[in-house]
């Protein structure tokens, strides 16, 4: 039995579906893994918050910080919690919004060719060993499906603009895992 479902869903993660996505382009092939962190409010984790976020559904009045953001529209393909629980917003075949005005390798729109998996975090503290390992099998999982060529964090494809997932995530223990992907921090965009 196959762990992909139709249009991209994976098997094994709550599937939350987001309105906010598109079709990828015709010809357009995933290529790009981008990592990102999330914490609302801003340096704090649990609660659903995020998931509210991703579907258009964030009350502005349960936190000064939601004022400025409620009427965004974007989402990720994966959210991974603390805990390591996975929640999936979009299909994997269609184009989340996640990466805003971006470039890899010479190349626009990363949204277009590219998986945004968000990691419950911010710029100021670790990681959860469950969330690598939650991360390890996303990434296995989508490079058995995907032509992955290339992961990158959402600073590296908009310098200035995103600093995530920040100074704490292990890129050594990305490349120690997938010796054979392209790393942001060894590639020049």
């Amino acid at each position: 039995m196959s762990e992909w479902l139709a249009d991209g869903w994976l098997r094994g993660t709550r599937h939350l579906p987001s309105p906010n996505y598109g079709e990828r382009p015709p010809g357009s092939q995933v290529s790009l893994l981008v990592v990102h962190n999330i914490s609302l409010p801003p340096e704090q984790f649990g609660g659903d918050f995020v998931e509210q976020f991703f579907t258009n559904r964030l009350d502005p009045a349960a936190h000064p910080y939601f004022a400025e953001i409620a009427g965004l529209q974007v989402s990720a393909h994966f959210y991974v919690r603390r805990n390591g629980t996975v929640v999936q917003f979009v299909g994997c075949d269609q184009r989340a919004w996640h990466a805003g005005r971006s470039t890899w390798r010479e190349r626009e729109n990363c949204n277009d060719y590219s998986v945004g998996i968000e990691l419950a975090g911010s710029d100021t503290q670790p990681f959860s060993a469950a969330q690598y390992a939650a991360l390890w099998r996303l990434v296995d999982a989508l490079r058995q499906r995907y032509p992955i060529a290339d992961m990158v964090g959402h600073s590296h494809i908009a310098p200035g603009r995103k600093s995530d997932p920040g100074p704490y995530f292990d890129w050594a223990a990305v490349r120690r895992r997938y010796p054979e992907l392209r790393l942001a921090a060894e590639v020049s965009a």
